[in-house]
């Protein structure tokens, strides 16, 4: 079923206990504060940190943290509704993969700054 086809939440199963759309509401709003970060450290980077010893890759490793923000971002509305939708229905939560797109990129990220800080150092 397409998200235009789908009945708004309100009319999807019954009216939850308060208490875990709240707690749906805060891990949607973790997720954005780790979009928020992610976007301002990789503007930090790009921006702020002297060039690394190979031109241009202090724009890469901040351009890769901040479209690793935009993923979260984009990806934690529809977990949240997902997750809403799961509690409305008493259907058990779906896995989610977004904790590890997080670790891997966030992994990959920091490798790729170790190695350029290893091999080319900060100007």
């Amino acid at each position: 079923m397409s998200a235009m086809s789908r009945k708004p939440l309100r009319q999807v199963g019954h009216e939850p206990d308060y208490r875990f759309s709240l707690a749906n509401e805060r891990t949607f709003l973790a997720w954005i504060r780790t979009a928020l970060a992610l976007d301002a450290g990789g503007l930090g980077v790009a921006r702020l940190l002297p060039e690394f010893g190979i031109p241009g890759s202090r724009e890469v490793v901040g351009v890769a943290l901040i479209a690793l923000g935009t993923i979260v971002a984009a990806t934690s509305y529809q977990r949240w509704e997902s997750n809403e939708r799961a509690v409305r229905k008493d259907e058990p939560l779906g896995y989610p993969r977004l904790p590890l797109l997080l670790a891997i990129g966030v992994s990959l990220i920091s490798g790729v700054a170790i190695v350029l800080l290893l091999t080319g150092g900060l100007k």
